[in-house]
């Protein structure tokens, strides 16, 4: 550690660009203050923020100026919004400095669910109650849990990615991120855990599901990467959660998928907002978000048909792999038509219509309503591609 030598009479050390003051000790200890910084009259002194019902929420304190949320913040500093800011305040480099990149109007209240409804995979699962299943289940159960625990992180690691990059002014929007990186950590180790608490141990892992994560995390924009993480992954694993809720063969699984669902609608709900909210104030980016989930949608008509996917759920569904042969993929069908439709929906609320150009090929949107013509010739182009 480098300390600073006493030098008489000395008033002033430099520290890098600032300087310390130090006869400002002397006066102090005189109780000479400088007092400087208390409020003037005229500025937002008494303004009081009001708990509401349930405490004192974000919503609550944004009131005067502090709930203005500029469009693009004059400055980049770690410095509170509505604060008093000192001209010669560092630039942090911040490189998302317009709001519509990372906004949403609902960011607030998911942030405040978020915060009350954080769980413990250790304490809030009955691991005690957990059923040994038949092999064939046991397997399904752990090949669900290896691929759920490995596209888990991803959703942790993209918003760690840009945090650091998006502008103070938005730390609503930050705060929010966090808990989904933290979400999304729990998420892995549940099912890590549940993979290896019922010696099954982890399944396989394919080069397709990573090609789909590695789509995420390289991509050039938050825009990007948002679209194919919260509307496309996590809208999917949204579905996949709801399946396996029903699905669960013990009060083990049911918990952990409910427990998770909670979370991943919060996380999808963002998701599609931000698209809303972005779309609204620059409608001429639909096409960039339609090529997004172009080369998204390509990578996940790979996945509806990788056998490490697929037959988990469906053996899962049917009750072990002899009814599962019985049945086909019926089961499954019911599953892929459901993730499809709950995705066309999402992009719908956000303001994008997918149907008419969707890039999943022909065979996958069998069953699936409303998609046009020439959605589904793009699909079959690109499934002869």
């Amino acid at each position: 550690m480098v300390g600073f030598q006493a030098v008489p009479d000395q008033r002033r050390i430099a520290v890098g660009e600032l300087s310390a003051d130090l006869s400002y000790l002397e006066r102090a200890a005189k109780g000479q203050f400088d007092l400087g910084w208390l409020k003037e009259p005229g500025t937002e002194w008494g303004v009081r923020a009001t708990p509401s019902r349930v405490g004192l929420t974000l919503r609550d304190i944004a009131v005067g100026s502090y709930g203005e949320v500029p469009e693009r913040p004059p400055r980049r500093t770690m410095a509170p919004r509505g604060s008093a800011v000192d001209e010669d305040v560092p630039d942090m480099g911040y490189t998302i400095n317009d709001k519509a990149q990372v906004w949403s109007d609902n960011v607030m209240e998911l942030y405040e669910e978020a915060v009350s409804r954080q769980w413990s995979a250790t304490r809030d699962v009955p691991w005690s109650e957990l059923a040994e299943l038949p092999p064939d289940l046991e397997h399904a159960m752990c090949q669900l849990a290896t691929v759920l625990s490995e596209v888990e992180m991803v959703a942790a690691d993209f918003p760690a990615k840009w945090l650091w990059r998006i502008n103070h002014d938005f730390v609503e929007a930050k705060m929010f991120l966090c808990t989904q990186v933290m979400d999304e950590a729990r998420h892995t180790e549940v099912f890590r855990k549940r993979a290896l608490a019922g010696g099954g141990g982890l399944g396989r892992a394919k080069a397709v599901v990573e090609q789909f994560l590695k789509l995420i995390l390289d991509a050039e924009t938050y825009d990007e990467g948002s679209a194919l993480m919260h509307l496309l992954g996590e809208g999917i694993v949204l579905s996949l959660f709801r399946a396996g809720e029903f699905l669960a063969p013990s009060p083990v699984e049911k918990r952990i998928f409910r427990l998770c669902m909670q979370d991943e609608a919060r996380h999808v709900a963002y998701g599609t907002m931000h698209l809303r909210y972005r779309l609204q104030r620059d409608p001429s980016l639909a096409e960039d978000f339609h090529a997004y989930l172009d080369r998204g949608e390509e990578l996940i008509s790979v996945l509806f048909t990788t056998p490490e996917v697929v037959e988990p759920t469906t053996i899962l569904a049917a009750g072990g792999v002899r009814q599962a042969e019985e049945l086909a993929l019926g089961a499954a069908d019911i599953l892929r038509t459901r993730v499809i439709e709950e995705y066309l929906e999402r992009c719908a609320r956000a303001g994008l219509d997918r149907r008419a150009r969707i890039r999943l090929p022909g065979p996958l949107l069998e069953g699936i309503a409303g998609v046009g013509p020439a959605g589904r010739a793009t699909a079959e182009a690109s499934h002869v591609a």
